[in-house]
């Protein structure tokens, strides 16, 4: 039998042509045929979901350029990171709006530069209309990750409740619209699941390192994510979520989480519990590729991507998350 090819999912939109989380990203993104795009959110001040990839945005916009806002710059630990710079939960709306999107990665996507300044910064609700109201001639879904919500729940924000308002009021809560709700944080998923939103759950999973939820919980003993995908760790999701997302690297590297059981076989076994299995993400530039699939030191210069990406497809992954639409849709879905 065929096997069915994996959910080709715009990562930010498509952020290997244009500034990532901007409204030309996404526009892109539906354009070049994904079947999902893929918004990260976090909370403003007064309350409204922005998209956003951290919710330190000096990387992503011109704040820093902004004399009216130079007194907001601060330093911070989230989720145990000590980072200097602007912070959204420091703003209002009104005032986020004011920003204009920037190239996170300039020396990589030079490129992309032209469209620096030229964007405002999106709400979750404008994503979510555009996603709604596209023209595609097919269904397209929104891939939704929460982010930092321990942290934002230290400092009095509660972002599922954030999340479900949001949704409810673009009528995105019910199941009209492919919705898919992911975080690294089991907690959190289990709070908007309990507020009734009809989506899919996926939890995402580093290579290294433990939840931050946990480790806010437990300290030195909060269990790694690496625990997850050992077959005691997957028992525990079923009935939770409806599936992870790794990085890619735990795909990859057959040393890295799965000796003696092989190459990747927490996915077959993800599988024989129900669990999908979706993986993060799939770039073409040498400067992500794994060692043996670089074709030079130029970090911007295309790989042997199609290689890598090979190991990842027949890995029996369900989805796969991408810069640059049009290549993924190509090599995923060709």
């Amino acid at each position: 039998m065929p096997r069915t090819p994996p959910l080709v999912i715009g990562h930010r939109g498509a952020p290997g042509y244009r500034p990532e989380h901007s409204r030309s990203s996404y526009e892109l993104a539906l354009a070049l045929g994904v079947d999902a795009v893929e918004p990260d959110v976090v909370p403003t001040r007064d309350g409204v979901l922005v998209v956003r990839h951290e919710n330190e945005v000096s990387g992503t916009t011109d704040v820093a350029d902004r004399p009216e806002f130079r007194d907001r710059r601060v330093t911070k630990t989230v989720d145990g990171e000590t980072l200097t710079g602007w912070f959204t939960e420091d703003f209002t709306w009104a005032e986020l709006s004011t920003l204009r999107c920037r190239e996170r990665l300039p020396g990589l996507r030079p490129g992309n530069t032209i469209f620096d300044d030229t964007e405002p910064v999106l709400r979750l609700r404008d994503v979510l209309d555009l996603v709604r109201d596209a023209r595609t001639g097919r269904e397209v879904g929104v891939v939704l990750e929460i982010k930092h919500a321990t942290y934002f729940s230290g400092i009095g924000i509660d972002v599922a409740a954030l999340v479900e308002h949001e949704l409810r009021a673009a009528d995105w809560a019910d199941g009209a619209h492919p919705l898919v709700v992911e975080s690294f944080e089991l907690e959190v998923l289990r709070q908007v699941r309990q507020r009734g939103i009809r989506a899919t759950w996926i939890y995402l999973l580093e290579e290294t390192g433990a939840p931050a939820d946990l480790a806010a919980a437990y300290g030195p003993a909060a269990a790694p994510y690496a625990q997850t995908v050992t077959p005691a760790g997957l028992d525990g999701l079923v009935g939770v979520v409806d599936g992870i997302s790794v990085d890619r690297r735990m795909i990859l590297d057959p040393d890295a989480h799965d000796r003696p059981r092989g190459p990747a076989a927490f996915v077959a076994e993800a599988h024989a519990r129900g669990l999908r299995v979706y993986t993060w993400t799939c770039r073409p530039e040498n400067a992500f590729l794994l060692t043996p699939f670089r074709t030079s030191a130029d970090p911007a210069e295309l790989g042997c991507y199609e290689q890598e990406w090979a190991v990842i497809r027949d890995a029996a992954i369900d989805g796969v998350f991408v810069d640059h639409a049009d290549l993924g849709v190509a090599f995923f879905r060709g």
